[in-house]
């Protein structure tokens, strides 16, 4: 966690992330990185640099089927209350309307609700637990798939609903982010599109070029955060 801390604090220098007086609501999906990033939160507050607090939302895509007790164990070991949004984003997506290409719609119905119980919850600011190889696939698929130069923002201020999205892990790798979370309560991903996307290709793309280029990972991580520092 030591790591994930200190880059916490690095990404929070560059693009003044936290600030004293914040409500932060971290949208916790109850995998590996949105865990890895209440956890980081919370010991980050203990340090007193800046003056916040923390909740968690998780949106229950099952509508009462999933069992959250021991993530909101998890949050209360950490001092964070956490909040479930009950909702039927699996039935709507899947039932319903049988999408095939899901995961888009259900990212945008899922960020709907988590930032419209902030806002309810009265949280200035959300954050998401993108992490550094997030960053570099999203690079990957807006220059391969749509011909433009663009990554996830470490800071993102959403007029409509006057909240502000932040990324505190954006300078952790995944790999750091596994190796923080061993003991954490990590839940299985139940949606029937894991693992099946066009960020998964990305993701075995960076995996192969790490194959014959070491530290790929590393130097493409290095030159998207100079773009995100120039942009």
């Amino acid at each position: 966690m030591q790591e994930i801390l200190g880059h916490l604090r690095h990404v929070d220098n560059d693009f003044a992330l936290i600030a004293d007086g914040d409500k932060i609501a971290v949208a916790l999906s109850v995998g590996k990185d949105s865990l890895t990033l209440v956890a980081a939160l919370a010991n980050y507050r203990k340090f007193g640099i800046k003056n916040f607090e923390v909740i968690a939302i998780t949106v229950d895509c099952t509508d009462g089927e999933a069992d959250y007790s021991k993530i909101t164990q998890f949050c209360e070991s950490l001092g964070v209350k956490h909040y479930v949004e009950p909702s039927q984003i699996f039935k709507i997506i899947f039932d319903i309307r049988k999408e095939k290409s899901a995961c888009s719609l259900c990212a945008k119905l899922r960020r709907g609700m988590v930032n419209s119980a902030a806002k309810r919850l009265g949280c200035n600011k959300v954050a998401l637990g993108h992490h550094a190889d997030d960053m570099i696939e999203t690079f990957l698929l807006c220059m391969l798939y749509e011909g433009r130069l663009s990554t996830l923002q470490p800071k993102t201020y959403l007029d409509r609903t006057d909240i502000t999205v932040i990324r505190p892990l954006l300078y952790a790798s995944e790999k750091e982010i596994t190796m923080a979370s061993k003991s954490f309560p990590v839940l299985k991903n139940i949606c029937p599109m894991d693992g099946h996307t066009k960020r998964e290709y990305m993701k075995q793309l960076v995996k192969n070029l790490a194959k014959d280029i070491p530290d790929a990972r590393a130097r493409m991580t290095d030159a998207v955060s100079h773009l995100l520092k120039k942009s």
